[in-house]
């Protein structure tokens, strides 16, 4: 998680919860599986030592465990996909795949790439980028002895990483476009998985090999990139009346900036603080009561929808350079494109969301 989301997190009161168990990432290493040229760190770019950017890897289990923790008992409900909405006045009703049924009179989508909200507002599905990915996590006996640093490669038309979440765990990444290698798309064996990515990283050190190596099949998985269009988010409805979409169902792009979870905290806070600002103005009509959380969505959407138009643009970009191949491309990544690539997740994650409101 980069410097944007530790600030969301501090204004949620558990940055400093989550640090606890998290490496501060130092720097990057990024070079190519067929050189023979040491790895480059693309600083001045990456203040990864200026105290300007901090960047941790988090795991999912530790940061919604750490989010429950903050709500009452029994707030969060787990498993409840919505399979569809229905109008009833000022109120919506979900109804969830196990049957039952809520009558609510705010809702907020956060329900992920494949939201029924956001097909509800009539945002268009995520397009296919024609790139996977498949991730794996891995947890050494004793201390895994690598510094705290990202490291990435690419070559071969793929693109590469890991880093250190703790001293013992590392999480790694393959993205990579399935046509180039006629890779099937519906294959969910993680023992074919980790075969893909160990003949794909096969020139790679042999520090690096072993880190896919070591990785137990049920810590592999395998994803689809999808991306929302960013002229949908543009000229769409992401707000309407007292619906609304954040995270992944507003605005799912490529993993290529590491933004996901990071841009939906952003949305978190903010959404937060503008429902909380149109909760609290002053009105004299009890019809009004029904209009303010609709301000504040509409507050949320003239806020957010460039933000998220700029990330997803980012993102394909960065993972268009990355990936491409070529002898001349892969020259121009090894003098020029790497900085150029890190300075624009750099700059993607230096997002300040502000504070929450504080009523006394």
């Amino acid at each position: 998680m980069w410097t944007n989301a530790w600030r969301a997190l501090d204004a949620l009161g558990i940055g400093d919860v989550l640090r606890a168990t998290a490496l501060q990432i130092q720097a990057f290493e990024i070079s190519s599986f067929n050189s023979n040229l040491p790895s480059q760190e693309p600083s001045p770019n990456s203040n990864l030592n200026s105290g300007k950017t901090e960047l941790r890897c988090v795991r999912r289990k530790d940061l919604l465990e750490t989010l429950e923790r903050e709500l009452p008992q029994g707030t969060v409900r787990y498993s409840s996909k919505i399979v569809s909405i229905e109008e009833s006045g000022n109120f919506k009703l979900l109804h969830l795949a196990d049957g039952s049924v809520f009558r609510t009179k705010v809702l907020i989508g956060c329900d992920g790439v494949n939201s029924m909200v956001a097909k509800w507002l009539g945002l268009k599905d995520p397009i296919n980028t024609g790139r996977s990915a498949i991730r794996g996590y891995v947890v050494y006996p004793t201390n895994h002895g690598y510094e705290p640093k990202f490291h990435a490669y690419f070559g071969g038309g793929v693109r590469y990483g890991f880093v250190p979440c703790d001293d013992k765990s590392l999480y790694w990444f393959c993205t990579f476009s399935p046509s180039l290698f006629k890779y099937d798309e519906n294959e969910n064996n993680p023992l074919k998985m980790k075969q893909f990515v160990l003949s794909s990283i096969k020139d790679a050190p042999e520090d690096v090999f072993d880190v896919v190596e070591r990785t137990t099949l049920d810590c592999i998985s395998y994803a689809h990139l999808r991306q929302r269009s960013p002229w949908n988010l543009l000229t769409g409805d992401i707000v309407k009346n007292n619906v609304c979409v954040i995270g992944d169902a507003l605005h799912p792009m490529t993993p290529d900036l590491g933004q996901g979870g990071c841009s939906a905290l952003e949305d978190s806070v903010v959404l937060a603080r503008c429902l909380a600002e149109a909760l609290l103005t002053k009105n004299e009509r009890d019809d009004e009561e029904c209009e303010k959380p609709k301000m504040g969505r509409q507050k949320f959407s003239n806020q957010r929808r460039w933000r998220s138009f700029s990330l997803i643009s980012a993102a394909y970009l960065v993972g268009l350079v990355q990936e491409s191949d070529g002898v001349v491309i892969d020259f121009l990544k090894k003098k020029f494109m790497s900085r150029f690539s890190v300075g624009i997740v750099m700059r993607m994650s230096d997002f300040d969301c502000g504070k929450l409101l504080i009523v006394s």
